[in-house]
């Protein structure tokens, strides 16, 4: 075992319950154990997943969160017994990897609840509501403490939660809790005095305005939370341990508007010195375990933080707040192993906890304790796969209904979460591969296909592999995807895969192969407007061409923002025109990555063009014009122009031509990876 690591490799107690190491499979929505948005059932996806993380060294695993009561009919959990029978088999079968499970309990989600925006019409309209309530009750899904403004549905207000409501709620945790301990499970963790779901609503005074016993001062806010832990306890007993998810302090600094790293800001959520006090009388109720990060959905990026966050960005605050309590308290949020280890040696911590690593790569616990560190494919924090939910002006969720059933997938490993819908089998039969093209989509393509027996020979017309993405990952945020590049290119080289550098084809006939993928990518799309000649292009830009100090960029989609933060970021002063009515509007980009980009465009006062085109681009300056003909002149040394691409693709597909990747269509790498996997399946 390598010694930089060794503190995370030693056991430690939750009240009388020994754990064999410091790693914590923190808790990912739609890996519940039963079920996410259907029905009550024994989740084999999740269970699968969460075994192969118990046989491949995580220490304590937290499936994400069990709702009380089904979202899809509202049966409560505790009512399924047929679901906790077969949860008892499956614990017999963990416990024999010597991993421990706890399952969390949620109360809800209140304001924070991610509607789809074809129910906002359910929401606004009782009428509507009344007619999907036997199958999604809206109104009882996103009651909240108070009258409050949903963080996702424009216009939408929740209802109060009625005390009836609270205290089946409190009384549906203790039976819960109880069959979770008669099936063997290791003990439960409550969801949430944290992230802004229900239970953390309620202790927070911005949006708690009750009047009753669970409203006003301190210990009314955190009544509900503690009755909780004080029943599951009078239920399951006091050596039964219970876990609490919790955000230190909200990072809030208004409805729907977060706070940055480093921001100096008035705190409407809960502050540190709250804090202090919240964690001692949550331990002096009954919990067991803090399990730490901080934010809201107001400040999603904190609970689930993009490139763009800080590494260990929640860590500061997680160790202050371990001084005022007895119990183990874990960290999340960005975790670098060799910074969590060196925090658990000098008792700062106790646990550490890591959550979408585990999707994309299940083995790299067991990697990093053997020192593997090259073959660990890193988690880029895209979103793109585990938590799709995307967010923008006259958007409630833009995810589709599927996207929002089904996350915790990946990005970059198909194989997660996806009911054996991919698989890597033997070739029937062994044919020779042409590869063309030795960007992502090439690459994992002739991955996959070398796993499976084939003769790959991957045609690069660079001297290098990686293709666009090299651009991509250049920004200093994006270390993890030039880590990606790197696990890439090291695969390739251990696998029986030809490459065949500085080598164009244009003729596809001149190849000598039983099938041939095309991975050619895509082209930026061009403006035709005075001036056009002299914009830089996103890619050129990304590569190294030098810009001027004033920077219009054209185009707010998720390249022309990052472009316009990395501009930032060199001291630049970056201008973003955009036709649409918001930034980013993209039906796959999660709101914990675009409020980020918003907010700091915000915060930092970076000028941003709605509703707006370019009409003119001269030497000195660019003339826009707004959605009511109003011309507005930027002065500009320079103009990025990331307006979007289309396919390049060599040939058409036919019977031994296959396209993947942005040759087939533009998008993200959760379309160029998956592409990836399901051609080279099929040959």
């Amino acid at each position: 075992m390598n010694k930089n690591f060794d503190a995370l490799f030693t056991p430690w107690k939750i009240g009388n319950l020994e754990i064999k190491n410091r790693i914590v499979v923190c808790p990912m929505g739609g890996t519940s154990l039963f079920g996410w948005m259907e029905r009550h059932h024994f989740d084999k996806d999740a269970a699968n997943f969460f075994m192969n993380l118990a046989k491949n060294e995580a220490g304590l695993i937290i499936p994400g969160i069990a709702p009380l009561r089904n979202l899809m009919g509202g049966s409560w959990l505790y009512k399924s017994k047929r679901s906790f029978k077969k949860l008892k088999k499956y614990m017999d079968e963990i416990h024999k990897t010597g991993a421990k499970l706890f399952i969390q309990l949620t109360a809800g989600f209140g304001r924070s609840f991610s509607v789809p925006t074809m129910f906002v019409p359910m929401l606004k309209n009782r009428f509507l509501g009344a007619l999907l309530k036997p199958i999604m009750n809206l109104s009882y899904i996103c009651a909240s403490p108070s009258k409050l403004p949903s963080r996702w549905a424009e216009g939408v207000y929740t209802r109060p939660l009625k005390v009836k409501e609270i205290e089946k709620m409190i009384y549906a945790f203790s039976k819960t809790a109880k069959l979770c301990k008669e099936a063997g499970v290791d003990g439960v963790e409550v969801h949430a005095v944290h992230e802004g779901y229900l239970l953390d609503q309620f202790t927070t005074s911005y949006t708690n305005k009750r009047t009753d016993e669970y409203g006003g001062n301190f210990e009314n806010r955190f009544r509900f939370p503690v009755a909780v832990v004080k029943a599951i306890k009078a239920e399951c007993g006091n050596d039964f341990p219970v876990s609490l998810r919790y955000s230190v302090v909200s990072k809030t600094k208004d409805f729907c508007s977060g706070a940055m790293p480093g921001e100096k800001f008035k705190e409407i959520g809960r502050d540190l010195k709250e804090s202090e006090r919240a964690v001692k009388y949550l331990q002096d109720a009954g919990y067991d375990m803090l399990n730490c990060d901080n934010g809201t959905y107001d400040a999603w990026y904190w609970a689930h933080p993009p490139a763009y966050m800080p590494d260990n960005c929640n860590l500061d605050e997680v160790e202050h707040i371990k001084r005022f309590v007895d119990i183990p308290v874990v960290c999340a949020g960005k975790m670098v192993p060799i910074v969590a280890d060196r925090a658990i040696k000098e008792g700062k911590i106790d646990g550490v906890g890591f959550a979408r690593q585990f999707l994309v790569d299940w083995e790299w616990v067991k990697k990093l304790k053997n020192g593997d560190f090259d073959d660990i494919q890193p988690c880029i924090h895209c979103h793109n796969g585990c938590f799709p939910l995307s967010h923008y002006k006259g958007i409630a969720n833009g995810a589709s209904v599927h996207d929002s059933k089904h996350m915790s997938r990946c990005a970059l490993n198909p194989l997660t979460m996806q009911n054996g819908k991919f698989e890597i089998k033997p070739a029937k039969k062994v044919k020779n591969v042409a590869v063309i093209g030795g960007g992502v989509g090439g690459m994992e393509t002739a991955r996959i296909l070398a796993l499976r027996g084939h003769k790959v020979t991957i045609y690069e017309k660079s001297d290098k592999l990686g293709g666009v993405f090299i651009a991509a990952a250049s920004p200093s945020f994006k270390s993890a995807d030039k880590r990606l590049i790197g696990w890439y290119r090291r695969q390739i080289e251990n696998l029986p895969i030809e490459v065949k550098f500085n080598t164009e084809i244009k003729d596809m006939s001149a190849i000598d192969a039983d099938e041939i993928v095309v991975a050619t990518g895509s082209e930026a799309n061009k403006i035709k407007l005075e001036g056009a000649e002299k914009c830089v292009s996103a890619v050129d830009y990304l590569l190294g061409r030098e810009v001027g100090e004033k920077v219009v960029i054209i185009g707010g989609g998720l390249s022309g923002c990052e472009i316009a933060y990395d501009l930032f970021l060199k001291g630049k002063k970056p201008m973003i025109v955009e036709s649409k009515q918001d930034l980013m509007v993209s039906k796959s980009l999660c709101l914990a990555n675009s409020s980020y980009l918003r907010d700091f465009f915000k915060y930092k006062k970076v000028p941003v063009y709605l509703k707006s085109f370019v009409t003119k681009i001269s030497d000195k300056f660019v003339v826009i014009k707004d959605q009511d003909g109003k011309e507005k002149q930027l002065k500009s040394d320079s103009v990025i122009l990331a307006i979007g691409y289309h396919p390049t693709p060599l040939a058409k597909p036919s019977k031994h031509v296959h396209l993947v990747g942005d040759a087939l269509k533009v998008g993200n790498l959760r379309t160029v990876v998956w592409r990836a996997w399901e051609v080279a399946e099929k040959i």
